[in-house]
């Protein structure tokens, strides 16, 4: 019998990087012609399927969990409207081999759209609307799905040549089951009202194969060891992974507010504090970590180190996302997870009770201080010469409590989307031939401020004082 599937996590990727040139399983099938695109736990390649000359893109993932998770939740959101289509995928349960997805060749991306907007001074009105209308029936597709992303951003939407936006990259997504309640540290996480878990529960990957005759042959190594391990008990435990044990792309950076530490040599305020995370085992059912996506679209929930969290995190990243085809520029590009609680809380005031009744009790709330902000900043500012309209609903989505973020459904049918003027024909948009020039390294940071020109805390807030508590530290901006 072989052995049950174990989450686990490729660190040292670089000599296996182009091990998808030996693939026999793979190469008899595509042509591969050329990486596209290339990251920390991932390379993509553009190919072509020999049987019909259909171009394709070949997706090696060098982390397990990841690829897993990605694959789950694509074959979940099957025929979704505006989620990039699984064609096909390689798999080994044992994960002795990277997994490879083969998807729908997608050459351009939101990012592109913005930067080639850029020169032109601004995206149209109507465009912009056309393309949020496809970002959200994605995202409703998603939720209906019970599929968190957690790491939408503009490169991670893929655009075909006919102006077709989907979703993509879902390797840090996780689908929320309503089932039972996890136990972590106050017993039960209460999502709503409604226990949630999350995972695979007791089906792996191969049983949510589809039957479907549109839906490409899919290869799995050991599949009859996998069939057998179905019933044992070893596998139905294995089957509940941790975030603990993933490596996220994202995780490198200074996670002071997340209980991470992984790239304090960057931060901004090295030195000038000290901050012991605290270490602890992975929940056995799969606990949400706080770690996830790229900081400039991360929900404030998660700065704050929450793992009791839902569909709403992708809900702020829209209005972040929104807010950037507005201004062509991030709304709030903090360089460390401290920096970016502070141009949050500059913009929108202190987070407090009043603001959000609960958020005392996220686990890093007494731990980080800011000084009162008397006048914030406020989204009208943020968002110069912009109609009302547009200003309101990105506030609608960028709500410190996220039960009062707009749903994608509910954002849908917003009143902005029927005014003049209204949404271009998809045809009409403008798509830029190739992607971001940014995405070779968009599985990493994608903010790597050693190159950039953005703000750094001291441009933003002026002089800053960092002084030691019993709890954690205080931030004082003047």
């Amino acid at each position: 019998m072989g052995s049950s599937p174990q989450p686990k996590t490729t660190t040292a990727v670089s000599s296996r990087s182009w091990s998808i040139y030996g693939r026999a399983d793979i190469t008899g099938r595509y042509d591969i012609l050329g990486r596209i695109g290339s990251g920390a736990y991932a390379d993509v390649y553009r190919g072509r399927r020999r049987s019909d000359g259909l171009d394709v893109a070949l997706k090696e993932i060098h982390d397990y969990q990841s690829s897993a998770r990605e694959i789950e939740a694509l074959l979940a959101l099957r025929g979704a409207p505006n989620v990039v289509d699984l064609l096909e995928y390689f798999w080994a349960e044992d994960g002795d081999e990277d997994a490879v997805l083969v998807l729908e060749f997608l050459p351009a991306d939101l990012a592109a759209v913005i930067r080639d907007a850029k020169k032109a001074g601004a995206i149209a009105v109507g465009e912009v609307k056309q393309w949020m209308i496809q970002i959200l029936r994605g995202l409703e597709a998603c939720h209906r799905s019970s599929v968190v992303h957690r790491d939408l951003k503009p490169s991670n939407l893929l655009i075909s040549a006919d102006g077709i936006l989907k979703l993509a990259d879902f390797g840090q997504s996780r689908i929320l089951q309503e089932t039972r309640c996890i136990s972590i540290e106050n017993e039960q996480v209460l999502q709503n009202g409604t226990c949630w878990t999350v995972g695979l529960e007791q089906q792996t990957v191969q049983e949510l194969m589809p039957q479907h005759q549109n839906f490409r042959e899919t290869r799995f190594a050991n599949e009859d060891d996998t069939l057998r391990e179905l019933d044992s008990p070893r596998a139905k435990n294995a089957m509940y992974d941790t975030d603990n044990e993933m490596s996220l792309q994202d995780c490198d950076a200074s996670c002071l507010a997340t209980c991470g530490t992984g790239d304090v040599e960057d931060d901004p305020l090295k030195g000038s504090y000290s901050y012991k995370a605290e270490e602890g085992g992975a929940d056995e059912y799969g606990a949400l970590t706080s770690c996830v996506g790229t900081r400039w679209f991360r929900a404030p929930e998660l700065l704050y180190g929450s793992t009791d969290y839902g569909q709403e995190i992708d809900l702020w990243s829209l209005g972040c996302l929104f807010a950037e085809l507005l201004n062509l520029e991030p709304l709030f590009p903090g360089t460390s997870d401290i920096d970016q609680l502070g141009r949050i809380i500059s913009v929108l005031g202190n987070l407090t009770e009043e603001a959000w009744p609960g958020c005392s009790n996220l686990p890093d709330y007494s731990k980080i201080f800011f000084n009162k902000i008397e006048n914030p900043i406020g989204l009208e500012a943020c968002l110069p010469n912009r109609s009302a309209s547009e200003v309101n609903l990105v506030k609608r989505l960028l709500c410190y409590n996220p039960a009062n973020r707009a749903t994608a459904t509910e954002t849908l049918h917003d009143r902005y989307f029927a005014e003049e003027p209204l949404p271009v024909p998809v045809n009409s948009l403008r798509v830029p031939s190739s992607r971001d020039e940014q995405n070779d390294s968009s599985q990493e940071e994608w903010a790597n401020y050693q190159e950039t020109e953005s703000d750094s805390d001291l441009d933003e807030f002026g002089s800053m004082d960092v002084s030691i508590t019993e709890k954690g530290f205080s931030i004082r901006f003047s």
